[in-house]
């Protein structure tokens, strides 16, 4: 079995790439830039905390390497072996989030209990959590489309994993992770053909469900209070936020170069995970800012075309898993940069693809590499049954003969 799924790529028709190059190179460029900030941000807080100034980006180069190779297995897997057990990894995303809450096996950090000690390196159940129920919900959509379509109970079906996954995640606590996951649930749903009243009373309860966990802590209600004025405790709940302003002011338009940010020297918070982003923005620019937006943009773009392309060819599964992950990278990164910006109260999400993180840059290259997979799919589809028909007309005019089609 493991040979057939080695061996499954193949050749399509000579000229046509097997994958797509704009989503490729907006990955990597993303991915290479990362490095180089994790490196850039990193270097003295290394320094001081472990003794030697590369010790991050050591690690996130080693994750690096693990996420090419978690890359190139995934491609290999065709697109129905993740249809098929689909429910089997929903069941293996919610064991490791009740598991991250075992004294003894989920390790707490920063007040949050998010990871699973494995040795060296700690796994972050909540992003493999969002992997599995994406791939999931695409198998629910194709097989109960048509409930979806006209009645409540399709609808209602999949949000009861959904509560249980969030329910966990807000138990470690996660609330950026429940709200991304959320979110990528419902426009699943939207997009499988849910109808707009349903979708508007649907956002609207979940909108009040946010809101409430919002006020539910007293720490979340002081984020809110400091994210609308962060300059009123600019040392206390408005701390982070204010050293990430005043970083993207000191960048200006140009920034003040590669390694100069002064915001790093351990007056930003978390500034190779979290607020990597206001760096990058420091050193940079505005402009430098503009161009990590932008290949999120192309990023994000092809992704909801190869799922558009994935539905037009009545493959469904493959469009929804891909819009899906669309939405998984969307929503993490608007929310990582308007947290930057300060459009938006502190959450502990990363940068995907960008910020240092050995889980979700994993997660992140297996997604990008299912799609990569439905788009080559895809390809094999629209060429091969090309080619098939050419080869018919190829063999008709040997034999001096009509086409059957042609025949009146």
């Amino acid at each position: 079995m493991i040979r057939r799924y080695w061996r499954s790529w193949q050749p399509i028709q000579p000229g046509t790439i097997p994958f797509d190059p704009w989503l490729l190179l907006a990955a990597v460029c993303l991915v290479l830039i990362g490095f180089v900030m994790i490196t850039s941000a990193s270097m003295d807080v290394a320094a001081e905390r472990y003794g030697g100034a590369f010790f991050f980006s050591i690690r996130h180069g080693v994750f690096m390497v693990l996420a090419l190779i978690t890359a190139v297995v995934v491609s290999r897997i065709p697109v129905s072996v993740w249809h098929r057990f689909g429910p089997h990894l929903l069941l293996v995303g919610a064991v490791l989030l009740v598991l991250v809450l075992v004294p003894g096996i989920g390790r707490e950090v920063n007040g949050s209990r998010r990871w699973i000690g494995l040795g060296p390196v700690n796994l972050q159940a909540s992003e493999l959590a969002k992997f599995f129920m994406v791939l999931y919900l695409s198998g629910y959509l194709v097989r109960r489309l048509s409930e979806v379509r006209n009645s409540w109970s399709g609808v209602i079906k999949p949000t009861l994993p959904l509560a249980l996954l969030v329910c966990l995640l807000i138990m470690e606590p996660d609330y950026g992770a429940a709200v991304v996951l959320m979110g990528t649930v419902m426009g699943m749903i939207f997009l499988g053909g849910m109808r707009f009243g349903q979708f508007l009373l649907v956002l609207a309860v979940a909108c009040g469900l946010v809101a409430l966990l919002a006020i539910a802590q007293p720490y979340r209600m002081e984020r809110l209070k400091s994210f609308q004025d962060p300059w009123a405790d600019p040392f206390g709940a408005g701390y982070q936020l204010s050293q990430a302003q005043i970083a993207f002011g000191r960048g200006d338009w140009f920034g003040t170069g590669l390694g100069n940010s002064v915001q790093k020297l351990f007056y930003l918070p978390e500034a190779h995970t979290d607020f990597v982003f206001s760096v990058l923005a420091e050193e940079f620019g505005l402009i430098g800012a503009l161009l990590v937006i932008a290949l999120y943009v192309v990023l994000v773009t092809r992704i909801f075309l190869i799922g558009r392309q994935a539905e037009k060819q009545k493959a469904f599964f493959m469009a929804y898993a891909a819009y899906g992950f669309g939405f998984i990278f969307a929503g993490q990164a608007l929310i990582n940069i308007g947290v930057n910006v300060g459009a938006l109260p502190t959450k502990g999400l990363t940068l995907p693809l960008l910020s240092y993180g050995g889980s979700s840059l994993l997660v992140c290259a297996a997604m990008i590499a299912i799609v990569q997979r439905i788009d080559y799919e895809l390809k094999c589809q629209r060429f091969g049954a090309a080619g098939a028909g050419r080869k018919a007309g190829n063999r008709s005019r040997r034999k001096g003969s009509v086409p059957r089609e042609q025949r009146t």
